[in-house]
This record gives structure tokens, C-alpha cells and sequence, in this order.
């Protein structure tokens, strides 16, 4: 019983508490940064499997060489033709676990020091291109005068109002909007006040406030019918 308790866990356990206690309760990463890292894993464990001839419950945490994770990164941008940008984000993902690993198994830190070794790939950066207010008011203007034309001119505003992701945006249910005291909630940790032709929402059904319904309230803005935005602002800052 006494080897049992101070045997250290398998890589299976490890990626298990990685993505079960460590993302998710300990770090509070977002769901799209745990999907990018689940996405890295797959990929890993998918390369490793073919690489070691080893199922993916038989690797061990000895086996993540640095000469492994290289060829994996190779494989990543002369295979799959990713970008060096994709190619460090996968980095990303298996450096963290890396030093997750070494917390819970302390027995394989030399493994672990080896590969964290790994530098991440420089590459130059592109300069970013921007939209002239006129380009900005023609994307605003262009949906249609339908429900659904109009639900896509709110969701414009609000991403060049707010400066939040795409996933954000679409993701906004009907009860983050709060238009009481002129804070519209983004995202859980972002509350960002709406300009003034932002609160112009209006209802379907005429003579009710805007404000949702319980039925309402577990619906995104994307897809409530309840809501749809008030016609062209007059002017856009």
C-alpha cells in the first residue's frame, strides 16, 4: 500500500487533472483558451501515438523528449502548414502542462527541465491594417432591414464599440444587458458601458420596455426575437 501511495501519477492522470482541476477550477481559464489547449493535446497525443508506436493510454511522461516535442512543431508547419504563430500556441499549451506536470510528479523534473527548453519560434509581426469611419459606416449599413439585419447591425456596433472577440459578442445572452444603469455586460470579468445610440434597442412587441422576460433571459442576443437594433446611428466616435 505504501509503494502504491508514493507512486507517481501516470500521464494520463496527469493531462486528466490538467484539464479537469487545473484550467478550469484553479486558473479560471476561458472556454475558448481550454478548447485551444484541448485542440494542441489532440494533436500532441495524436502525433506522439504514431511517432512512439504506443497507444495513447501506454506514454509516459519520460517520453515528452524535446526531440519528440521538435517533431511535433516540425509536423505542425511542414505538414499541416501552420503558421509560426499556431505553431508557438501549441508550444504554449505544452509548456503549461509541462509545468503543471512538474508540481505533481517531481520525480520526472529533469525530463521536464529538457523540454520546457524549447524556445519559441520569432517571427515578424505584420502590421495591422484598420478601417476608415466610412468603411466602418458601410459594414454597419450593409445588413438589410429584416430581424435578422437588424440583430447583425447590433452585433457590428457592439464589437466596434466594445473591442470584444467574436466569440464574446455571440455569446452575450439577453440578461448581460443591462440598460438601467448604461453598463452592458460582455463577458463575465468585462463591463463595458454602451454609447448612447447603442441603448436604442427595441422591443417587437410595441409599448414594452426593454428589458427581457424570464423565457428570455437564458437567450443570446443573436438569437432572442425579443430585441433588434434601432435604425443607422446618426454618428459613429
Amino acid at each position: 500500500m505504501r509503494k502504491s501511495a508514493n507512486r507517481p501519477p501516470s500521464f494520463s492522470t496527469l493531462v486528466q487533472a490538467y484539464f479537469a482541476e487545473y484550467l478550469t477550477q484553479q486558473r479560471a481559464l476561458s472556454p475558448q483558451t481550454i478548447a485551444s489547449y484541448r485542440d494542441a493535446f489532440v494533436l500532441f497525443l495524436e502525433f506522439a501515438q504514431s511517432r512512439l508506436g504506443k497507444s495513447t493510454a501506454a506514454i509516459a511522461l519520460a517520453d515528452l523528449t524535446p526531440e519528440l516535442i521538435t517533431a511535433f512543431l516540425n509536423y505542425l508547419e511542414q505538414q499541416r502548414h501552420n503558421c509560426v504563430r499556431s505553431r508557438n500556441a501549441r508550444l504554449a499549451a505544452l509548456r503549461s502542462f509541462l509545468k503543471f506536470a512538474g508540481r505533481r510528479d517531481v520525480s520526472s523534473l529533469r525530463v521536464i527541465e529538457h523540454a520546457l527548453g524549447i524556445p519559441v519560434k520569432r517571427f515578424e509581426r505584420p502590421m495591422f491594417g484598420y478601417l476608415t469611419r466610412e468603411e466602418i459606416l458601410a459594414v454597419i449599413d450593409s445588413p438589410d432591414e429584416t430581424w435578422t439585419g437588424q440583430r447583425d447591425r447590433l452585433l457590428f456596433l457592439m464589437l466596434y464599440n466594445t473591442g470584444a472577440r467574436v466569440s464574446e459578442i455571440t455569446g452575450v445572452k439577453v440578461a448581460d444587458v443591462v440598460l438601467e444603469d448604461r453598463a452592458g455586460c460582455v463577458h463575465r470579468k468585462r463591463v463595458t458601458p454602451p454609447r448612447t445610440f447603442m441603448v436604442r434597442l427595441v422591443v417587437s412587441d410595441p409599448g414594452v420596455s426593454a428589458t427581457a422576460s424570464r423565457s428570455d433571459c437564458c437567450g443570446t442576443l443573436a438569437t432572442s426575437p425579443r430585441f433588434h437594433a434601432a435604425k443607422r446611428p446618426d454618428q459613429v466616435h
